[in-house]
């Protein structure tokens, strides 16, 4: 049994805590929050769970083995690293970090410390994700694709108050790119590898960070457009273009339909594919299954295949935010 730690008390935890006790493989052990009585509203459904704080009490939580942080994206280097230091496996909410600075001292960290580092970017663990994967023909039978995940935030409202919440902060590393754009970032690079260039063209809200935008992956024989945005809302499917017809996907995340259309035979073949009603469930149980067994050699090479895939995603977040002049503080450090 995992004994998890959780630091961040909003939705998003609540969720991934649901999805690490459904799998039958977590317990939550231990909540952080700088208020009290956060932390005990929190955790008051989940049995025997302590309470910290401040972070020293919190990581001196012995039975605490692993950690999910879901903080402000700018906390999680100083919050993994403490983390790490402590001999805690570490499940980090996407975007884990801000710089590739940051995430390549963290992975570098965790491997001296003989411990696991996560990025719960949930969407490449999904079964759907790896149907589709299988599916997919070849690179050099791909001609381009279009992904899209653009969801209006409250927070916005906000913003047009002019106040500057989190997730619209250069201070904490917000906009849309490093939010919602790291679904169809990580589609892309599971999929078709590391792009050769990558490209931003963003429309910037009083923040100074991007409201908004159309992003280019150029790969040595096609392009990948991604356009993400917190200002408003798309509807439009995912699509990728092969030479003989189009794959079209309800979404890129929680896929629950997707259909190949096949120009050469004149017809449509639908992949069996479901989503689950817990979206992390399937992320939850990948990270536990390694942590559960450490010296499986096929899971340490997903593993590391993983850790890989969150560094090509970081660098490609961070190339494509310069070639949009959007600077967080983490830049400057």
């Amino acid at each position: 049994m995992i004994n998890l730690g959780i630091i961040g008390t909003n939705w998003i935890t609540d969720q991934f805590v649901q999805a690490a006790h459904q799998t039958g493989s977590y317990q939550l052990a231990a909540v952080y929050s700088r208020r009290l009585e956060t932390a005990q509203k929190f955790g008051e459904n989940y049995g025997d769970v302590e309470y910290a704080t401040d972070l020293a009490t919190f990581f001196a939580i012995q039975h605490v083995d692993t950690v999910y942080i879901a903080s402000p994206n700018s906390l999680h280097f100083e919050q993994a690293k403490q983390a790490i230091l402590a001999g805690k496996n570490i499940i980090v909410e996407k975007p884990a970090f801000s710089t590739p600075q940051e995430m390549d001292e963290i992975i570098e960290l965790a491997n001296q410390q003989r411990v696991f580092f996560f990025e719960a970017a949930r969407n490449i663990h999904e079964q759907a994700f790896k149907t589709i994967a299988d599916f997919l023909p070849l690179k050099d039978q791909t001609i381009g694709a279009d992904f899209s995940f653009m969801k209006y935030s409250s927070r916005y409202d906000q913003v047009l108050d002019g106040e500057e919440p989190n997730i619209f902060s250069p201070h904490f590393s917000g906009g849309a790119l490093v939010d919602l754009g790291v679904y169809p970032i990580y589609a892309a690079l599971a999929w078709f590898g590391m792009p050769n260039e990558s490209l931003y063209f963003a429309k910037k809200i009083q923040t100074d960070v991007d409201g908004i935008g159309t992003g280019i992956l150029r790969y040595e024989e096609f392009d990948v457009t991604i356009r993400t945005g917190k200002i408003s809302d798309s509807y439009q499917p995912a699509e990728i273009f092969l030479s003989n017809g189009t794959l079209v996907l309800d979404a890129i995340h929680s896929i629950d339909e997707a259909v190949f259309h096949d120009r050469d035979h004149q017809r449509k073949i639908k992949l069996s594919v479901q989503r689950v009603e817990n979206p992390m469930v399937e992320e939850a149980a990948a990270f536990a299954e390694v942590i559960l067994n450490p010296t499986d050699r096929t899971l340490g090479t997903n593993y590391e295949e993983w850790v890989e895939l969150a560094r090509n995603v970081n660098q490609v977040l961070y190339d494509m935010r310069k070639s949009a002049g959007i600077v967080f503080d983490a830049d400057e450090k």
